[in-house]
């Protein structure tokens, strides 16, 4: 049905029927070209009554290598000023911080500088004793520690349970330095270098240019949040757990180059990208959890969503088509309740997921007869 379906799209697709007659074209780029235009049209329309039905402020964007299957800013980068949002500008991306903090401990293993399995009190001192002898790297980068945000003993023993820790990933962060000899800003920026992130920094970096301020209600009734970006690097979130900064181009290249195996060696990928706990997320329900990245098994994705004062995301990856879904915002109206707030990212998500199975199925079934020649 869907391969009927498909082949009525491109009958109707003129342009690209005498695009791919201008000039010799393989037949599997045929197939991926149609199939990424029969992509776009599916998210312009789904997409974009997401926009219309939340009034959504924030940039989204579907890219796919070179290829952008969606991109939409709406809304105000700044509501004091009006400043339009537009795909330079620069959020706040909280949690999704947490998986560049899982990298910079993951490198300095690919350099023998530590090893995830070690203990966290071969590094920081208070480590010694009452369970906390017990806790792994791997324990804080998985959220298995047992550290409580809140208070200063153990939750569950190191290993037991999920328990989500910000406070855990600061101390990866005071790891980071430790054996380093650097600041986790100067580490973060080497990355995002390395990456080739020239929109990106930390909230102590920042010079604020682009910056889309976050705001609590909405756009007619708002309040900003005070003292941006430098709060974000308070003790109670801290840059190591959600104080990064950055663009949905930025962030899509960081997709395309972690995934694609050109930051970490093989070995060190598979471990951040495999399960190694379980979560019940409070917004986006069961899943699994490697190192700093929630995984959905069907279809594949590697995501984090990313929350605070003002500031909610999402960033997705489904590798087995290379393609990022980035969700960004810079206004949450905390009324409504955090379920709510997100109700456009996980609408978006729906969508993207459903996108990503018919996509697959319908390669497969266009591939088919191509390998028979």
């Amino acid at each position: 049905m869907l391969y009927f379906a498909f082949l009525l799209f491109i009958i109707s697709c003129k342009s690209e029927k005498e695009k791919f007659a201008a000039q010799p074209i393989s037949p599997e780029v045929i197939v991926e070209n149609a199939v990424n235009q029969f992509e776009k049209s599916i998210l312009k329309d789904k997409i974009d009554s997401v926009f219309s039905k939340y009034h959504f402020n924030g940039s989204v964007a579907v890219l796919k290598g070179e290829n952008m299957l969606y991109q939409k800013s709406e809304g105000f980068q700044n509501f004091k000023d009006k400043a339009k949002l537009d795909s330079n500008s620069v959020f706040a991306i909280a949690s999704i911080s947490k998986q560049f903090t899982a990298v910079l401990i993951l490198l300095q293993e690919d350099q023998v500088q530590l090893n995830t399995e070690d203990k966290v009190s071969k590094y920081l001192k208070g480590f010694e004793k009452n369970g906390f002898e017990n806790i792994s790297i791997k324990n804080l980068l998985n959220h298995t520690s047992g550290i409580s945000d809140s208070g200063n003993g153990l939750l569950s023993k190191p290993g037991e349970k999920f328990h989500y820790s910000n406070k855990g990933y600061r101390l990866l962060g005071e790891i980071i330095e430790k054996v380093s000899g650097k600041s986790y800003d100067e580490n973060a920026l080497e990355l995002f270098k390395k990456v080739g992130m020239t929109n990106s920094s930390t909230a102590n970096l920042s010079q604020g240019n682009h910056l889309a301020g976050a705001f609590l209600g909405n756009s007619k009734k708002f309040q900003e949040i005070v003292n941006m970006p430098k709060r974000l690097a308070n003790k109670e979130i801290s840059v190591p757990a959600g104080g990064i900064l950055t663009t949905v181009s930025d962030l899509h290249l960081w997709n395309t180059k972690l995934y694609g195996g050109q930051i970490l060696k093989p070995e060190t990928l598979k471990k951040m990208t495999e399960k190694s706990a379980d979560r019940n997320h409070p917004v986006f329900g069961k899943m699994e959890y490697g190192f700093g990245i929630m995984i959905n098994t069907a279809p594949r994705s590697y995501f984090h969503s990313g929350y605070v004062k003002g500031a909610p995301s999402l960033n997705i990856y489904y590798p087995e088509t290379k393609t990022s879904v980035i969700i960004l915002s810079n206004i949450a109206n905390e009324a409504i309740g955090k379920n709510a707030i997100f109700n456009p990212h996980k609408e978006i998500k729906k969508i993207t997921d459903s996108a990503q199975n018919k996509v697959v199925e319908l390669r497969t079934e266009m591939l088919k007869p191509l390998s028979s020649l």
